[in-house]
């Protein structure tokens, strides 16, 4: 059984974080002969070492629930949309996703069950889900918040070896790959940049041994909370002095859409007026659901990222 990574969603932060320990990286799967089920079934049974330890699928899941807004986009990016029946109020891309007022935060089984699943997949064993849907004979999926890229690509293949979609699901990695080897790759070299990402206005940042970290980490930048007093498990509170004083050459925030922050309200804080980043016009709005998902889109996530290092002047 792989090790279980954790992520914590609260309500301070309005938006999952992500947090954990790491996995295995190779996908193990068992598939049946070939020719020796039908077409719906080809391929199975199928046997997924996820968080919660190996998970057999007798035959392709048809009646999927998500509860985890990475996840619902991982499905719909291998082509198993057309097996999901119902995902979490937060999932809210892509927009044809059967969006319900399943809670993935506070996940109700008799709510979970009413939908007749044949697979339900989770980001966190709240409330014990993953036991208690045992109870019933769900078949549960349970694939934890990413800490690093290839976690990310693990779950995407897992996901796409589960629902029946293992080709694309390879598909869509390597691709993923591909772009963000590139992106690293033109990332300039001279440029030697201070970063600050917000996760809301407390201010909460992430350090590098974050998942989004590490993901900064591809273009050479230098991240101000990785000096915070209390690390926090990687999601330290910073002061608006300790802010004021690290004066990092970007700022990247990631409470956009949720708190309607800006470079201007920024200005207003106490003592933030003067940051390099306000004055030099470097303070970067993130899509919120990007910067707090690890899956597909995440190759967006870094473009953004780079084409703000690109555009930010070299310092000394």
């Amino acid at each position: 059984m792989r090790p279980v990574r954790t992520a914590f969603a609260g309500a301070l932060l309005g938006t999952l974080v992500l947090a954990g320990c790491g996995q295995t990286t190779t996908p193990t799967t068992t598939a049946a002969p070939t020719g020796t089920a039908p077409a719906s079934s080809a391929g199975f049974p199928v046997t997924i070492e996820a968080g919660n330890g190996k998970v057999t699928l007798a035959k392709k899941p048809e009646r999927i629930v998500s509860l985890s807004a990475t996840h619902t986009e991982t499905l719909f990016a291998v082509g198993a949309g057309p097996q999901v029946v119902a995902v979490d109020d937060q999932s809210n891309y892509p927009a044809q996703a059967p969006k319900t007022d399943l809670s993935g935060f506070k996940p109700n089984v008799e709510a979970i069950v009413a939908k007749k699943p044949d697979l339900v997949i989770v980001s966190d064993d709240i409330d014990h889900i993953v036991a208690e849907l045992g109870k019933v004979n769900v078949p549960v999926l349970l694939e934890p918040a990413a800490t690093k890229l290839d976690d990310a690509y693990e779950e995407i293949a897992e996901i796409g070896a589960a629902t029946g979609n293992k080709a694309k699901a390879d598909e869509v990695v390597s691709g993923m790959k591909t772009a963000m080897d590139k992106l690293a790759a033109d990332a300039p070299k001279d440029k030697k940049l201070t970063y600050y990402h917000e996760l809301d206005q407390t201010p909460y940042a992430a350090t590098s041994q974050t998942f989004i970290g590490q993901v900064y980490a591809m273009f050479g930048l230098t991240n101000i909370a990785d000096k915070a007093p209390d690390q926090a498990g990687g999601y330290p509170k910073l002061s608006a002095e300790f802010v004021a004083q690290a004066d990092p050459d970007l700022i990247f925030l990631a409470d956009v859409k949720c708190c309607g922050q800006s470079k201007d309200t920024l200005a207003k804080r106490p003592g933030w007026k003067g940051l390099s980043a306000i004055k030099n016009d470097q303070v970067v709005q993130l899509d919120d659901d990007l910067a707090s998902r690890w899956g597909p889109r995440v190759v967006q996530l870094a473009e953004s990222i780079g084409a703000a290092v690109a555009k930010a002047g070299t310092t000394s």
